[in-house]
């Protein structure tokens, strides 16, 4: 049996990093294939005799001018494992400015970079609607991109429902591909206080500031409870990847603290999410 991970997205978001750390966990990766040709890919794998368990494949910008659910669907009809999508996106600005540090040329036209770039946008429009995973990479490095996939990776992609638990600061803007999020600036905000202000939330001290509060409870309370009845009701629906964030002002203090306290708590209900702290460092 067959698991498939189909890697698209826009241009410059960061496809062949996803690509390579697949490639580096074991993966049989194939870049810019023709999703003509998914079909034979899909037969040559399930052949007998064949030790390809896990096939990656990365699409370019040819089958953004293509309707999805004509090679999505026969590809999930025909594999016998799983089949997921992960679509990577950036913001247009970013974008541009990664397309100009490698003077390379745009493979959607138009008439400056950053139309070309809208354009592609409007072009895949469908294909991320068929994705199970969106990664807005705006904020992310290599690096970044690298340990995140690398934590899917070792959660299970593509097995069973993959959670993540992310912190972030309100002033960097929201996560793109958070499906649920809350705001945490009902909290009391350790950065008034001057002892409190460099460490983070994962610091004792700042934890207690910021979940000591009287209504800290019975939001962890009420957000643990929900999240207990939600998540069962998603993954029976099919839902791959599930992303929860929370928010402060800066996304060093509350967010980080309350964060952490919903990981532990999922934890102890069986669930294993993925941690991380978007904004923390800035």
């Amino acid at each position: 049996m067959t698991d498939f991970v189909v890697i698209t997205g826009m241009s410059g978001a960061g496809r062949s990093t996803v690509a390579g750390v697949l490639e580096d966990r074991g993966w049989f990766v194939i870049d810019n294939l023709p999703t003509s040709l998914m079909g034979k890919v899909v037969e040559l794998a399930s052949a007998p005799g064949s030790t390809i368990d896990q096939v990656a494949l990365a699409i370019g910008p040819g089958a953004l001018f293509e309707d999805p659910s004509a090679f999505l669907g026969p590809l999930r009809a025909a594999g016998e494992g799983t089949v997921r999508v992960v679509f990577l996106d950036a913001s247009t600005d970013v974008l541009v400015r990664r397309y100009e540090s490698t003077k390379r040329r745009h493979p959607v036209g138009g008439d400056s970079l950053a139309s070309s770039i809208e354009r592609e946008r409007r072009l895949a429009d469908g294909l991320r609607m068929h994705a199970d995973l969106v990664i807005d990479t705006t904020e992310l490095s290599v690096h970044d991109l690298r340990h995140r996939i690398e934590e899917l990776v070792g959660a299970g992609l593509p097995g069973g429902m993959t959670v993540s638990v992310t912190s972030f600061g309100y002033k960097h803007g929201l996560p793109a591909d958070a499906d649920l999020v809350f705001d945490c600036r009902f909290l009391p905000n350790p950065h008034w206080v001057d002892a409190l202000r460099p460490r983070t939330g994962r610091d004792p001290e700042v934890r207690a500031h910021a979940l000591d509060h009287p209504l800290a409870g019975t939001f962890l309370d009420h957000v643990t409870e929900m999240l207990t009845l939600l998540l069962p009701e998603y993954e029976a629906e099919g839902k791959a990847y599930l992303s929860i964030a929370f928010g402060c002002t800066g996304g060093h203090h509350r967010s980080v603290a309350v964060a952490e306290e919903i990981a532990a708590r999922l934890r102890a209900t069986g669930v294993e999410p993925t941690v991380s702290h978007r904004d923390v460092d800035k």
